[in-house]
């Protein structure tokens, strides 16, 4: 590390807000990207082999794995004929300095129900089709994900490998006997989910209440006055909700939406890529 470099390093620590200004004063990020430009991204499926379906995902430095497993129990009283979709994200002491060991997080526990909220509002799959048999047995799919590099935008990185971990899950045949009161499972015979959507995040920050920046970094998340989010289907570019935190200025909102609608294609590439057990980057 050069001296400039380091002192340069020393300075966005102790005065953050105004190294970032500094930047942003000549239309450029600290990382070198324009104000709405995106980081790389890149998806590597079925990487856990212990796993029913898995997905390495990359945006940026932000890494984040995420494993299905599946289980078999007896569906809920009030939904007999449908199965279970439990997402869960873990933010490690090891991804990041900003995170202790222990339980949970407050972070990790928020961005796991947001992303329980994005898979079931958009009905990635019907849940009727993790049902075995009504009333005695369906499917419980864990859809575990943790991140092993924190660098911003995380809900975005998980979700995209959640999505991939799903469309990689091969599931085998079950088949319930009602004089046994026992599943049989044949792993000779295995399927794809019914996948019938695939949701993918779009996030931008607000930072001085004036200046949109997609895809933030971990430097710059602390700095923003307001967070958005657009979801949409990756396939159809249909526009599935926007979430916000903060507040934002007039005509943000379409902004997003516009530069959502550029960025979509290029998630939904790695998306289909999965599908036919190809990764792609770029």
């Amino acid at each position: 590390m050069t001296a400039t470099t380091l002192q340069a390093s020393i300075f966005q620590r102790l005065h953050p807000r105004v190294y970032l200004e500094r930047f942003l004063a000549e239309d450029v990020r600290p990382d070198g990207r324009a104000l709405t430009a995106w980081r790389d991204v890149s998806v590597n499926a079925g990487s856990i082999i212990t796993a029913d379906g898995s997905a390495l995902v990359r945006l940026g430095n932000t890494t984040v794995v995420c494993g299905v497993k599946a289980e078999i129990a007896e569906p809920e009283l009030a939904r007999p004929a449908e199965g279970f979709l439990v997402p869960n994200l873990d933010l490690p002491a090891m991804c990041s300095p900003r995170f202790k060991p222990g339980p949970p997080t407050e972070d990790a526990q928020v961005l796991s129900d947001r992303l329980n909220e994005a898979l079931l509002a958009s009905a990635i799959l019907p849940l009727a089709s993790l049902c075995i048999h009504p009333a005695k047995a369906a499917w419980v799919l864990y859809v575990d994900a943790t991140c092993i590099n924190y660098d911003g935008n995380v809900f975005d990185a998980t979700l995209l490998a959640m999505v991939a971990a799903l469309k990689n899950t091969r599931l085998p045949k079950a088949v319930y006997d009602p004089e046994t009161h026992r599943t049989t499972c044949f792993r000779s015979a295995l399927s794809p989910l019914h996948i019938t959507r695939t949701p993918v995040a779009m996030s931008f920050g607000v930072f001085d209440a004036t200046t949109l920046l997609a895809d933030p970094t971990a430097s710059e998340e602390p700095l923003l006055d307001a967070t958005l989010t657009v979801l949409a289907d990756s396939a159809s570019g249909a526009l599935l909700s926007v979430s916000q935190l903060g507040t934002h200025p007039e005509g943000a909102l379409q902004a997003c939406l516009a530069a959502a609608a550029q960025r979509r294609p290029v998630l939904a590439a790695h998306v289909d890529a999965v599908a036919v057990g190809v990764s792609e980057r770029k």
